[in-house]
């Protein structure tokens, strides 16, 4: 009779493995706690240190002498021209971007042009360009000794160091916002739809109305939404083109950047402030809209 062949050496102890195991178990349980509640405290006071901290100063400083002092510097008469010139810019810019951008996604989708994909890479260009020198480009080809500009004048319309050349620098800023928002709620629509809405006698107008629009609007207001947030803050173009006239062409980060020049951290910080009120509105009419659209998930 051939018997078993024992194992070599001592045999094993299976209730000293399963305390082994549980003991390093236990172990690597521990230190992924400890990294886990490390990461999250590192990038909670990351976020913190660079981004809540200088908006809870600037607030202070701003209020630091009282709302009356804020109310002063906010309404002297330079800050109110800066505001409220940067303010209908910003507006006309979010709305023109909020029909050009569509118009653009479109093309790009529906269209199937010779070189898209150049075009494609255009839009994305002013996100990858300074800004600065977005601002050179524009004052070099409508400034007042280009060829451009002086067919402007002799028309009897100034582009560069005037509104118009503000508008330009920020739509070329913001262009891929609305853009890109619209553009893959485009590719997704099923053409089963368009098929059957003209199928049932839908022009191109209503095929358009019934079928696209709802899908993309929500994209689009929220695309022109963040546009506009982002033109409240443009300096980098607008320093270049705008001339910096005070109640002309002064923008409010053109008058901030002054203000602090020239000593003045507190009206800048008031002005800041109200820009940042602006903005945070902006940003949370924008998410509200996204989230309760469905435009952030189609999007993606």
């Amino acid at each position: 009779h051939l018997r078993p062949r024992e194992p070599a050496g001592d045999p094993l102890d299976l209730h000293e493995v399963d305390a082994d195991d549980r003991h390093l178990f236990h172990g690597k349980f521990l230190v992924r706690q400890v990294v886990d509640r490390a990461l999250r405290l590192g990038v909670a006071s990351y976020a913190i240190a660079l981004v809540a901290i200088p908006l809870v100063v600037i607030v202070h400083v701003a209020f630091a002498d009282g709302f009356d002092a804020f109310w002063q510097h906010v309404t002297a008469p330079v800050a109110k021209a800066a505001l409220w010139l940067t303010l209908w810019t910003a507006v006309l810019v979010g709305v023109l971007n909020t029909f050009l951008g569509t118009a653009t996604a479109w093309v790009l989708v529906r269209y199937p042009l010779p070189g898209r994909a150049l075009l494609s890479a255009l839009v994305d260009l002013p996100l990858a360009v300074p800004t600065l020198v977005a601002g050179v480009m524009l004052a070099i080809l409508y400034g007042p000794s280009s060829v451009a500009g002086e067919r402007f004048e002799a028309w009897g319309f100034e582009v560069i160091f005037a509104p118009p050349g503000i508008v330009i620098a920020l739509l070329f800023v913001t262009l891929p916002f609305v853009v890109r928002a619209v553009e893959p709620l485009l590719a997704e629509i099923d053409p089963a739809e368009e098929e059957a809405a003209l199928v049932l006698g839908a022009g191109p107008w209503r095929t358009f109305r019934t079928v696209f629009l709802p899908a993309i609007m929500p994209a689009a207001i929220s695309g022109g939404i963040r546009s506009l947030g982002r033109a409240l803050g443009e300096f980098g173009s607008i320093v270049v083109v705008a001339g910096n006239i005070p109640f002309e062409t002064l923008t409010a980060p053109v008058f901030l950047f002054g203000e602090i020049e020239s000593g003045a951290p507190k009206a800048a910080a008031a002005v800041s402030t109200v820009l940042l009120v602006f903005a945070l509105s902006l940003h949370g009419v924008a998410r509200y809209l996204e989230e309760h659209t469905g435009a952030r998930d189609a999007a993606r």
